[in-house]
Parts: C-alpha cells; structure tokens; sequence
C-alpha cells in the first residue's frame, strides 16, 4: 500500500525559507512519478512540481520557478520540497503525490491533479508579508 505522510510547514515571513518533507512508503521511488500541489483558500489546487526519478525529468509551474526545488531521499525514502524566497501568495495547503503512470515532462505547461492516485494529508504553508 502507497503512504505518504507530509511533515514541516508553518508560518514564515516573506523572503524566508521552509522545507516540506513527505515520507513515503509501500513503492519505488525509480517506478513512481512524485510531486507537490498547492490548494490556496478559494483557489483551484495547482501543480508545483514532481519528478520522474526514472530519469531525473523534473516539472516546476512558472510561478515557483528558481525558487522552490523538489528531492527525494532514497535511502530515508523522503519526498522534499525546498522553499525559498517565499511570498504571501505561496500560502496554501501543500500536498506531496506519487503515481506509478504519470511522466513529469520538464516542458509541461501544468501538471493535474487527476493523474496523480496517491496523495498526502496535506500541510499548511502560511506567508506573512
């Protein structure tokens, strides 16, 4: 059976830096596409990045670009998400995801939420200006 049990976030002020940690279980990092979403109050819950271990292919949405980087940890079997550069509108509930289909084209307009089968409880990220 897939886990994957997020720990991290909180409350950081603009400019400031989080890690996202999402400890995984039940899978292959080498056989599984992983990522991030984010859900903003409100707002439509939007793809932030994930990688496709296989080969290294990583996604990130423009909006994240140069500031956030997604890893894993084979050895610890942890998903991370580096977060730098935060700002107010980086505040949501981010979710780490896994799925054993889906390929991160490191050109892709977006990535869906749809095509990812296995999600995290989800942690709040909360960026005060």
């Amino acid at each position: 059976e897939v886990q994957l049990v997020q720990s991290g976030g909180g409350l950081v002020q603009a400019g400031g830096s989080l890690r996202l940690s999402c400890a995984a279980s039940g899978f292959s990092f080498d056989d599984y596409a992983i990522g991030w979403f984010r859900q903003a109050p409100g707002k439509e819950r939007e793809g932030v990045s994930c990688l496709s271990s296989s080969d290294g292919s990583t996604y990130y949405a423009d909006s994240v670009k140069g500031r956030f980087t997604i890893s894993t940890d084979n050895a610890r079997k942890t998903i991370y998400l580096q977060m730098n550069s935060l700002r107010p509108e980086d505040t949501a509930v981010y979710y780490c995801v896994a799925d054993p289909f889906y390929y991160c084209y490191s050109g892709a307009t977006y990535i869906d939420a749809p095509d990812f089968g296995s999600w995290g409880q989800g942690t709040q990220v909360t960026v005060s200006s």
